[in-house]
């Protein structure tokens, strides 16, 4: 038997660590940091294939595939960059409020590092996979008789009060993380996208993925809100790609403020993870997509709902329900023509489906046949079906 012991040595890539290390030198972190990484990042960018088909479109679209981060949402992003700062400034306990995806993913995060979790969440309005994550990481979960913007509020007050640190998206250090999905894009594709569509909430996402536009293309902008620029981008003299793309912003009808215009009190949608009405990155998300030339638009909860299923069909990709309005509204814009023909597209699929088992289960279009234990009988399940 031949010893192939050492064959491998120097002849595969190092293994991944988690984008930290892969994108260091563009991240507001301390070298001496101690990095809290769960190997966060680094996730597909699949190429839909069926969807442009059955609709007739000419078109290379993509979408970036963010539920395959360890808490299954593009959360862990922005987390593995505020808590590996929050430790290196001592702190010994986080916390954030959360219509859920934050809330597991601080929960996981501050296990890794050794520090507490409190996550304010509102009652009744969050989905069980996500409730589920924060409590199996041992979080210490507030439920509070309001919605997320209540608890934002209250987190603000907290913060004031006690010594913890806050890792909502306030926090800078989130959009830091958050704007590596832009890098890995470029990276892939060799240039950016002509237009990048997302889902918008709270509006840290599409504010992170112009930060990282921005930098990869060496621009200096205010709506970066970066904590590496000072009057001038660093990357000004390194640029790596020409052109940045459009950013389109995608909402949910009953939870919509920048199609109204104003902030929305009360929001209501079955797409928990986007049920805000009141964005904290309000004024940075309208920069971007001014900037950009890009736009915002609503849907349905129906419509949203429809999205999802239409992704888990016919592409076998399952998100949850605020993921499939990203793609809703490229969908949409393509059909009406206001993203042209041959166009190179960008869809952020913000979170995995099993966040929201019962929603998916609703709606499903698929069967649950109960035979006997019999070859006959199972044979006839299936040869009604072909």
């Amino acid at each position: 038997m031949t010893d192939n012991t050492d064959t491998a040595a120097g002849k595969f890539r190092p293994r991944y660590t988690g984008l930290i290390e892969r994108y260091r030198n563009y991240l507001p972190i301390a070298d001496n940091a101690r990095v809290i990484s769960l190997g966060e990042g680094n996730t597909p960018l699949i190429k839909l294939n069926n969807i442009p088909r059955v609709h007739g479109l000419d078109v290379d679209w993509y979408v970036k595939y963010e539920g395959l981060n360890p808490t299954a949402s593009f959360k862990d992003r922005g987390m593995t960059v505020a808590v590996t700062q929050a430790v290196d400034e001592g702190s010994q306990a986080i916390i954030c409020a959360s219509t859920g995806n934050t809330s597991a993913s601080a929960a996981a995060y501050a296990a890794r590092a050794g520090i507490r979790a409190f996550v304010l969440i509102p009652d009744g309005k969050i989905a069980m996979g996500k409730l589920a994550q924060a409590m199996m990481h041992g979080a210490i979960v507030i439920q509070i008789k309001g919605n997320f913007d209540k608890g934002l509020a209250l987190v603000r007050e907290v913060a004031d009060e006690v010594p913890v640190k806050i890792v909502n998206s306030i926090n800078p250090y989130r959009l830091q993380g958050q704007k590596t999905i832009a890098f890995e894009i470029v990276e892939e594709l060799g240039r950016a996208p002509d237009y990048h569509c997302l889902p918008v909430g709270n509006a840290g996402n599409i504010t992170a993925h112009w930060i990282g536009y921005s930098e990869y293309a060496g621009v200096t902008d205010a709506t970066a809100a970066c904590t590496h620029c000072d009057g001038q981008c660093p990357y000004a003299d390194k640029a790596l790609i020409s052109q940045r793309p459009k950013m389109l912003g995608y909402q949910a009808s009953g939870a919509a403020p920048f199609i109204r215009g104003a902030m929305v009190d009360s929001p209501e949608t079955v797409a928990t993870a986007i049920r805000i009405g009141h964005p904290q990155s309000w004024d940075y998300a309208w920069s971007a997509s001014r900037e950009s030339g890009g736009w915002f638009d609503e849907f349905s909860d129906e419509e949203i709902l429809k999205t999802q299923l239409m992704l888990a069909e016919q592409e076998g990709i399952f998100c949850e329900p605020a993921s499939a309005v990203s793609v809703a509204g490229a969908l949409r814009d393509l059909q009406n023509g206001k993203i042209p023909a041959g166009s190179t597209i960008v869809c952020t699929l913000t979170g995995h489906g099993l966040k929201d088992p019962d929603t998916a289960i609703r709606q499903s279009s698929a069967d649950v046949v109960t035979v006997e234990a019999e070859l006959s009988q199972v044979k006839q399940a299936i040869t009604k079906s072909l």
